[in-house]
């Protein structure tokens, strides 16, 4: 038995959070997979890579329509082109090499164990090797950050036909000719934006009767014209019964009789914590739980030597949201105690132009009793539209006109991923409205589209 001061079981990107910010003291990180987590190598990076690929293939059909250039060749099929986007991605991620991510854990002082981890009593993990070798540690304090995974969803029939998770499809250098996506948040918009963009015919299904289900509803209807623009059908509020193999690989059935053929079904149906296999009963929790409950200091409730870190908390499943829980963990194993403020935990879609969302939805305002005011403005009324060829797009803000701050805010347009964390600042540290009506944004910018939303939001206030 090898004793540490901390254990971190799961070696993803909460794990090299908590590494970087402990001082001093004996840490082991566990992971059976790849340290850094998936979104390095099968998740976030990849996807990116390949939108922004998406992107630029648009751009140059859109260049080459206008008779810009006539130089500008692009694969008919889009064949050609997915494989060299594909290949780009594959380097970016360093060919799902995590070697640079292990070494940056060792040169922070941890000790990494290769292998499936997993309590074996209150206060020891056994690490499981590929080759059966078992290696025991002991921990004064335990954080448990094992991710989560995609969700297979419980379709008659569709155990054998060719499907993909999203991990599995961002591994990949096929590109299916019909393509069926099943969800419609942000991960089956993002790859159906990307597919659609090198050729392949998608066909994108969403039980709820809007894309983006959790979020505004003029988000989700905005965001559906913009598939529409690249080619995706768009199928809302319908479920799938079955799925039976056909010629051409599967074949959909939905409700009303309507069926999809395709070469390949995509599921972006959710993601899953992974709690079932790590020995939870130790400690007095439930494998079968949707998420481990953690206090404002992300500690296991009703555990004082227990931590939970990232997706498996429930709180907001991206990788920022895991990047600031470990640190939050690492600021209290120091005896810093530090709570956690999810209230201005930015939520994007990157899409073209990407969705980005903050806070409270209207709904959820209303429901806690808010005084709530709201107001919009548009991308296209500034300068910068007007230099960039007519950009579009929409932000707005959401006020609790009783005490003069913003508590929500959702943007779609050119750039919303990078403006919303001025919105995130306002809510997080309650910026009075009078002084953000003072904040002076650069011209020309899409930012002014803030100065015309904050005075719009101080109008409504007035009117109360």
């Amino acid at each position: 038995m090898k004793q540490f001061d901390v254990v971190v079981l799961g070696g993803g990107s909460a794990a090299e959070m908590v590494v970087a910010g402990l001082d001093g003291g004996s840490v082991a990180v566990v992971e059976s997979a790849w340290v850094g987590g998936e979104c390095p190598f099968v998740a976030c990076i990849p996807s990116k890579a390949m939108l922004r690929s998406a992107h630029l293939r648009r751009l140059i059909e859109t260049l080459r329509d206008l008779g810009a250039t006539s130089s500008i060749h692009t694969s008919g099929d889009g064949r050609e082109a997915y494989l060299v986007a594909a290949a780009r991605r594959d380097r970016i991620c360093d060919g799902r090499d995590d070697s640079q991510h292990a070494a940056d854990l060792l040169k922070m002082g941890a000790e990494l164990y290769r292998g499936r981890g997993r309590l074996s009593g209150e206060r020891t993990v056994t690490v499981t090797d590929d080759g059966g070798s078992e290696t025991h540690l002991v921990f004064r304090q335990l954080v448990i950050a094992t991710g989560s995974r995609p969700v297979v969803p419980p379709i008659h029939g569709l155990a054998g036909l060719p499907t993909w998770t999203s991990d599995q499809a961002l591994a990949s250098s096929e590109l299916p000719a019909r393509l069926v996506i099943l969800g419609g948040g942000p991960i089956g918009c993002e790859l159906s934006q990307v597919y659609a963009s090198f050729g392949s015919l998608v066909t994108m299904v969403e039980a709820e009767p809007r894309l983006l289900p959790s979020e505004e509803p003029d988000l989700g209807a905005a965001l559906g014209r913009e598939m529409d623009r690249v080619g995706v059908k768009v199928i809302l509020g319908s479920k799938v019964l079955r799925a039976v193999p056909d010629d051409h690989g599967a074949s959909i059935e939905l409700e009303g009789g309507a069926t999809i053929s395709c070469d390949r079904v995509l599921l972006a149906t959710g993601r899953r914590a992974n709690l079932d296999e790590i020995g939870l009963e130790w400690l007095g929790l439930d494998p079968g739980s949707a998420a481990i409950a953690v206090d404002q200091h992300c500690r296991v409730r009703g555990l004082g030597h227990v931590w939970a870190a990232g997706d498996v908390t429930g709180v907001a499943p991206f990788t920022h949201t895991a990047n600031y829980q470990g640190w939050i963990v690492a600021r209290n194993l120091r005896g810093r105690a530090t709570r956690a403020d999810y209230r201005a935990i930015p939520r994007v879609v990157y899409t073209d132009p990407p969705v980005a969302c903050v806070g409270l939805t209207a709904a959820a305002a209303r429901e806690q009793g808010m005084q709530v005011v709201l107001a919009s403005a548009t991308f296209g009324d500034t300068s910068r539209a007007l230099v960039d060829g007519g950009a579009s797009g929409q932000v707005t803000a959401l006020a609790d006109a009783k005490r003069g701050v913003l508590v929500g805010a959702w943007a779609m347009g050119p750039g919303a991923d990078e403006r919303i964390s001025e919105l995130s600042m306002a809510i997080r540290c309650e910026i009075p409205l009078v002084d953000l009506l003072d904040v002076v944004h650069p011209f020309p910018t899409f930012s002014e589209a803030h100065d015309d939303l904050y005075r719009g939001l101080a109008a409504e206030m007035e009117k109360q």
